[in-house]
């Protein structure tokens, strides 16, 4: 959330940010309702000041023994005023939150402008494609010979879009999950986490998925509960509405969580398999950290979540994303795809995002250095490292053999039992 001074001060960014991400937003309006919000409140003030000095000559008065009466009635008919007005103040109040919750981030001067993808900036393209003397197969194919993910049995336990992982399929995932997160812990300074996966919605809120994005999330009405759609959302709201002390920051944060998100429409061969799932595991990145330090600590970030493929050895790239493609809350975004062998397409593995101080004001997340200082806010970034299914996806794929299985990198086989290939069954 852009704070109302911001916007008063930077009014046209404001709304040429938002029309950067595609986006149109009544800057005008919150404007005006802010001024006669704050006529209100100067109106409040003078009453109040009013109703004080009323309360004082009172007491002279009844010290001396003198008539009140009069006084009296002249005081509550001010605290009538005054309990009118803060109604009245409220309701303003409500509706530039309202307004304000609207706006978007606006994107940082670098980020290149663009509607979609085909307007990202290539950073880097790292390592080497493998070259195949067979025919590459897709993932859902090879799992299929290779008996390690049944989607049919998924959607009858539950709906499509959906997969179950077996034997070695599971145990590959495991590998996956628990090498992340050794490597984030132990390599890349992370405290894991292990959050709840159902939310109120004031989280949704303070991470900026809602009210925007409610069409596109699981709900258990029933509890007021929320399914997260990744564990960014868990992880910053664990400040929520906190003063941290100044030395605790920067605080960085690691999850492994079940995500969930509705999926509309046809992506053609992506609904295919497992790049578009309702149910997906993610290693979640976050960082809490102080204003001048924080676009340092993003770029930071994005190497941790190279350096899960640069272990694993897959070949992948680093694109900065366009105004277009950057989220709601975001103000710069770098994401990492990961080539898959059997499409010949990209698939991004993770999106790091930096939110400057746009979290930390809708979760009211802040840090003191001293208990004589002020507290200011913060500033979160968050980003998946990696996105599980996807990656997945990539090893199958490029690790496949011409005889049906699959080789297994060699940072994994720890993980695995030893195991070097996994073989049709």
């Amino acid at each position: 959330m852009l704070s109302l001074r911001f916007i008063r001060e930077n009014t046209r960014l404001v709304e040429e940010g938002a029309l950067k991400k595609g986006e149109r937003v009544d800057v005008g309006e919150l404007l005006r309702l802010d001024k006669t919000r704050r006529e209100l409140l100067s109106r409040l003030g003078r009453l109040k000041h009013q109703k004080n000095l009323s309360s004082e000559r009172i007491g002279r008065l009844k010290r001396r023994g003198q008539d009140i009466m009069g006084h009296l009635e002249e005081t509550s008919k001010v605290a009538g005023a005054i309990k009118e007005l803060d109604r009245e103040v409220k309701v303003y109040e409500d509706r530039i939150r309202g307004l304000q919750m609207s706006i978007p981030n606006p994107p940082h001067w670098d980020v290149p402008l663009g509607e979609d993808a085909r307007s990202n900036l290539l950073l880097r393209e790292c390592a080497h494609v493998r070259e195949f003397d067979f025919q590459p197969l897709p993932h859902w194919e090879i799992a299929e010979r290779l008996g390690i993910i049944d989607f049919k049995r998924a959607s009858k336990v539950s709906t499509t879009r959906f997969a179950i992982c077996r034997g070695a399929g599971a145990r590959l995932e495991r590998a996956l999950v628990n090498f992340m997160l050794d490597l984030h812990t132990s390599e890349h300074g992370y405290t894991e986490v292990h959050p709840p996966t159902l939310v109120k919605a004031h989280s949704l809120v303070g991470t900026g998925q809602l009210p925007k994005w409610e069409e596109a999330m699981f709900r258990c009405e029933r509890d007021d509960l929320y399914l997260i759609p990744r564990g960014e959302v868990p992880l910053v709201n664990l400040h929520r509405g906190e003063v941290l002390d100044g030395r605790m920051i920067p605080i960085s944060y690691v999850a492994a969580t079940a995500c969930y998100r509705r999926e509309a429409g046809s992506y053609g061969r992506e609904v295919r398999g497992l790049a578009r799932q309702h149910q997906f595991d993610m290693i979640e990145l976050v960082k809490l950290t102080r204003p001048e330090d924080s676009y340092r600590q993003h770029d930071l970030m994005l190497s941790h979540a190279e350096d899960v493929l640069i272990r694993l050895e897959l070949p992948y790239r680093v694109n900065l994303l366009c105004t277009g493609e950057l989220s709601f809350a975001a103000d710069k975004s770098y994401s990492l795809e990961v080539l898959s062998a059997g499409t010949g397409k990209w698939l991004e593995v993770s999106t790091v995002s930096h939110f400057g101080d746009f979290q930390a004001r809708r979760a009211n997340i802040r840090f003191r250095d001293d208990l004589d200082s002020g507290s200011n806010y913060l500033h979160t970034m968050s980003g998946s490292g990696l996105a599980v299914p996807r990656v997945f996806i990539a090893l199958l794929e490029d690790y496949q053999l011409p005889g049906g299985g699959v080789r297994v990198p060699p940072v994994l086989r720890p993980y695995m039992g030893g195991m070097e290939e996994i073989v049709p069954s």
